[in-house]
């Protein structure tokens, strides 16, 4: 049983089974909170004092502020909520519920989404930090609308116990419906009386607008791209792209979701194994991340990529080997912005005029970034870390 140093102990906000040890969010000596009935790690290591990514024990996961790890037994729920960094104010950052191959695995997913979010609201100049969570999927778990509420309350718990260090919203499986559920207890959520998706999609639309303007000096019209996922930002972005004038194929693991958006915008379904392969000029990610490894990079036709979903470089390298091969990358917590903004928006009370200029914005500053990276012959991603490191106060990059 792992127990941290100089730690502090609370019974499980979830079952008050055990005893567990606790890292407090702002101790000096670590950052891993446990928030479960049972939790075996390893081993912690002290927080680097020269400001270098410590990782999560048995993965290469970034370990940032708080890491609560929840498990409940009467419910079946096994989370991971990660907290990075709360410079700009509390985490923010969606509930994903997936399948994962292992606890260890969601646990990575977590800690790695929770930096992504934390350069992403950086960037977009909103005042929170970044944070993620995860609750694993299990064959046909969720399926039963009672099993699935009774395991939002569960989760909610350990929200609560955060003490609002943590804003949930909504995320790949979970919908405004389910927020509700968690703001039950947690009010301070996110998304809980309006999806952001089509947020994202505007900002990213804008986002690669700019790019071929940038790139390609022309505007939308007769541009190929190829949008993978087809869920609400995808197909809301496939729309934006083809009332442009872009030829659009659309790809997604569910078949007829793709041929229904691709009938609908007049465009074709793509098969998803084989997405970021076909012939292009801008390949939009707009499902899982690190779907860009080292041999998806190398069967890439496309010549701009600028999409929504998150984290999709499997390696920082990543970066560098699509610029070796005349790629431009636009970072995607640069592109998909928009849904932090729409959230900011609401809890700010901003009217939709001023939403609309902060999503249109992401345009602006897809094309500053680009010139900026030309003229210092930086990488994109090395100049949009730059920038959020700025505001940060420290660096801070994206996970190897």
């Amino acid at each position: 049983m792992f127990r941290a140093l100089n730690a502090r102990s609370y019974l499980s906000p979830l079952r008050k089974a055990s005893k567990n040890g606790v890292l407090s969010p702002r101790s000096p000596t670590g950052v891993l909170t446990g928030c479960v009935s049972v939790t075996v790690i390893p081993e912690v290591v002290a927080t680097n004092r020269d400001g270098m990514s410590e990782l999560v024990p048995g993965t290469s996961a970034p370990l940032g502020e708080t890491l609560a790890l929840c498990h409940d037994r009467p419910t079946g729920l096994t989370a991971a909520i990660a907290v990075d960094d709360t410079t700009l104010g509390p985490g923010l950052g969606g509930v994903r519920w997936m399948p994962y191959a292992s606890f260890s695995a969601a646990v990575e997913e977590a800690c790695r989404l929770s930096r992504v979010m934390t350069l992403k609201n950086a960037l977009a100049d909103i005042p929170y930090g970044g944070a993620k969570s995860v609750i694993m999927r299990r064959d046909h778990q969720g399926d039963d609308p009672t099993q699935r509420h009774a395991q939002l309350l569960a989760f909610a718990t350990s929200v609560s116990r955060l003490g609002g260090a943590y804003i949930p919203g909504v995320d790949m499986g979970t919908s405004v419906a389910d927020l509700a559920v968690i703001a039950t207890v947690a009010p301070w959520v996110s998304c809980n009386h309006e999806d952001p998706s089509p947020a994202t999609a505007l900002g990213v639309f804008h986002a690669i607008a700019a790019t071929v303007r940038r790139v390609m000096d022309r505007d939308l019209s007769g541009v190929r791209v190829t949008v993978q996922g087809a869920g609400h930002v995808g197909s809301s972005l496939a729309r934006l792209l083809s009332d442009r004038g872009a030829v659009v194929g659309v790809a997604d693991v569910d078949s007829r979701r793709a041929d229904t958006v691709a009938r609908t915008i007049g465009g074709v379904v793509v098969a998803p194994e084989k997405a970021h392969a076909r012939p292009c000029d801008v390949f939009a990610p707009c499902a899982s991340a690190r779907v860009l490894d080292n041999d998806s990079i190398g069967e890439l036709r496309c010549r701009l990529i600028v999409g929504a979903a998150n984290d999709v470089l499997a390696e920082r390298s990543g970066a560098q080997a699509l610029a070796d091969r005349e790629i431009v990358y636009v970072p995607d917590f640069v592109s998909n912005a928009g849904g932090v903004l729409q959230i900011h928006a609401e809890r700010a009370g901003w009217d939709a005029e001023r939403l609309d200029m902060a999503l249109a914005a992401i345009g602006q500053r897809t094309f500053e970034l680009l010139d900026e990276a030309a003229v210092t012959r930086a990488l994109p991603l090395h100049v949009a870390e730059q920038w959020a490191s700025a505001r940060l106060g420290r660096t801070v990059t994206i996970p190897d």
